[in-house]
This record gives structure tokens, C-alpha cells and sequence, in this order.
């Protein structure tokens, strides 16, 4: 596999997130009713965790290679909180609990990024382990656990089993284990009878996402305009210390190049959903005006855009 940089750019999902953010630039009137936006979430959990069992299913026994995956998945997951609170308290000014759940955020995943990946790999027919899904799923509540210890200082009291409980049972985390286990046990033989309508319509309702997404980023930029420019830096170079660790991690184990892309793309991205759930409920008094645009408006288009790309064209040397 071989890319150049302006392959990962010029792709319909992307240029579709492109024009989402130039129609809220331009203040269109173009708008995805929230109902269709649910749907289409929805619908992308289960196309990738449906594919993702399938191919675990074709795997046949679970090899050393994902134990190793998923214990760095974890790791990095509690890890990387760690590294960008250090880097925050640094290089800004926020307080601490306003810094270490903008630093979750960093350690969790995003799955539109990572649905973007996939997509990008099967545009290039470049085959992936299925077990990547089950790290996808299991990388959201270390990073919290991760950013509430960071801020227990000033924290509410809350029980860790509590929220680990609301982490497991999230929307996206428990859609991704069910289809991801429905996959693995009928199989893609019998999966040909709803093949026509979750893997052949990937791309394009990808596309009508990515344009969903483009507009809901353009909403957000007002308030990155407050950000200092070191805030606004870590937001860039943050997904990029994670893509070393990913890198450095897939090597270090031997995995193939289409699964290196995506677990280095999984420790490059941010949660935008489930973390920011979670802040919201165990530490009220951090600022969402601070790590919700951080997150959605600089670091998700800033992978989108640029790190896709990078991350492919780097794991493919």
C-alpha cells in the first residue's frame, strides 16, 4: 500500500465534510434534520461492528496480535490523558479540571474517524484485522477514568463503577459490541441477505455524514476564535504525539499495514460524544465551551483533512 498525501484529500467523504463547512461558513440554509443525523450514526455503528465481526469471524481464534492491540489500546487510552494534562498545565492557562477533561478527550476515540479510515481503506481494497472494532469499543472509558483521576481534586464525589456502567452501556460503545458480535456469530455467508443495505451503501451514507459533520463544525468555530494560540496548538499536535504512540505500538507488535493505519488513526483521534457525556455529568464546574470545540472543530477536521492522509501515507512506508 502507497498513497500520496493528495489521495487521502481528494475522496468523496472528505470533500463532502469540505462542503458542509463552507455551507455553514457561507451561512446556507442547507441543514441534515436531526432525525436523519441519528439515523445515519446509527446505521454507520452497525455497518462497521457488522464487518468488523465478519472478518473476525473469517479470522477464526483470537491471536496474540489483538490481546496485544487491545492492552495497548487501554494503555494509551489512560496514558495519553496523562501526557496532554501535563502538556495543557504547561503551555496554558486552564484550570484543572477544565484541563483534564480536555485531556480525555485526547486519550478516547472518535468513531466518525474512524469510520472515515475504514472507508479509506476500502476504497483502496487494503485489508484490516476485524478485531480492531472490539478496540474501538474498549479505548472510551480508560480515557475517562484517566481524566476524573486527573481532576479528583475538585471533582464531585461519584462512583467509578457508575460511570464505567453509563461508559459500557453508551449508544455507540453498546451498538458497536452488538453488531460486532452478530457479525462474528452468523458470519458473511449469511450475511448476503442484508449486505445490499449495510456494506454496499457505506460510502455514500458516509458522505451524507461527513456533510452532517462539516456543518456541525462550521457551528463551532465561533468559539475557537477565543482560543489562545497554544490552545489552539495542542488541538494539532496533541492527535499527532497519539499517532506516534499508535505507530509505535502496531510495529512494536507486527501488525499488517491496513490494521497499523487504524489503530494509529484511533490513538490520533478525540471523543466528541462520549466523553464529553461523561464530563458533563462527573465534572460540571470544566468548561464545555473549551473541550467540546476543541475536540470537534480543530482536532476532528484536522484528521479528517490532513491526518488520514498522513497517518496512511506514513504507515505505508
Amino acid at each position: 500500500m502507497s498513497f500520496s498525501l493528495l489521495q487521502g484529500i481528494v475522496s468523496a467523504p472528505v470533500l463532502f465534510f469540505g462542503l458542509g463547512v463552507l455551507a455553514g461558513i457561507v451561512r446556507s440554509n442547507l441543514s441534515v434534520p436531526r432525525s436523519i443525523s441519528q439515523f445515519l450514526s446509527i446505521f454507520l455503528m452497525m455497518a462497521i461492528g457488522l464487518k468488523g465481526g465478519m472478518a473476525l469471524r473469517a479470522e477464526g481464534a483470537l491471536s496474540a496480535d489483538f490481546a496485544a492491540t487491545l492492552g495497548f489500546g487501554i494503555l494509551f487510552g489512560l496514558l495519553q490523558p496523562v501526557i496532554g494534562y501535563g502538556l495543557l498545565k504547561f503551555t496554558t492557562s486552564l484550570e484543572r479540571a477544565t484541563a483534564a477533561a480536555t485531556a480525555a478527550h485526547y486519550g478516547s476515540v472518535s468513531v466518525v474517524t474512524f469510520a472515515t479510515a475504514v472507508s479509506y481503506l476500502d476504497l483502496h481494497h487494503v485489508a484490516y484485522a476485524g478485531y480492531i472494532v472490539a478496540v474501538v469499543a474498549a479505548m472510551e472509558a480508560p480515557a475517562i477514568i484517566s481524566g476524573l483521576m486527573l481532576a479528583r481534586d475538585q471533582e464531585r464525589p461519584h462512583k467509578f463503577s457508575h460511570l464505567l456502567a453509563e461508559t459500557a452501556t453508551n449508544g455507540a460503545v453498546l451498538l458497536l459490541i452488538g453488531a460486532l458480535v452478530i457479525g462474528t456469530v452468523v458470519g458473511s455467508a449469511k450475511m448476503t441477505s442484508v449486505s445490499a443495505f449495510f456494506i454496499d451503501p457505506f460510502q455514500g451514507i458516509l458522505c451524507l455524514f461527513l456533510l452532517d459533520m462539516g456543518l456541525t463544525v462550521s457551528r463551532n468555530l465561533k468559539h475557537i476564535r477565543q482560543f489562545s494560540p497554544a490552545l489552539l496548538a495542542f488541538g494539532l499536535y496533541m492527535p499527532l504525539i497519539g499517532a506516534a504512540l499508535g505507530m509505535g505500538a502496531s510495529h512494536l507488535i507486527g501488525l499488517d499495514v491496513g490494521t497499523t493505519f487504524l489503530f494509529t488513526v484511533l490513538c490520533a483521534s478525540a471523543s466528541y460524544i462520549a466523553v464529553p457525556a461523561a464530563m458533563r455529568v462527573a465534572l460540571p464546574q470544566a468548561q464545555q465551551a473549551i473541550y467540546i470545540p476543541m475536540s470537534l472543530a480543530v482536532t476532528f477536521p484536522f484528521n479528517i483533512l490532513i491526518g488520514i492522509p498522513l497517518y496512511s501515507y506514513l504507515t505505508s512506508q
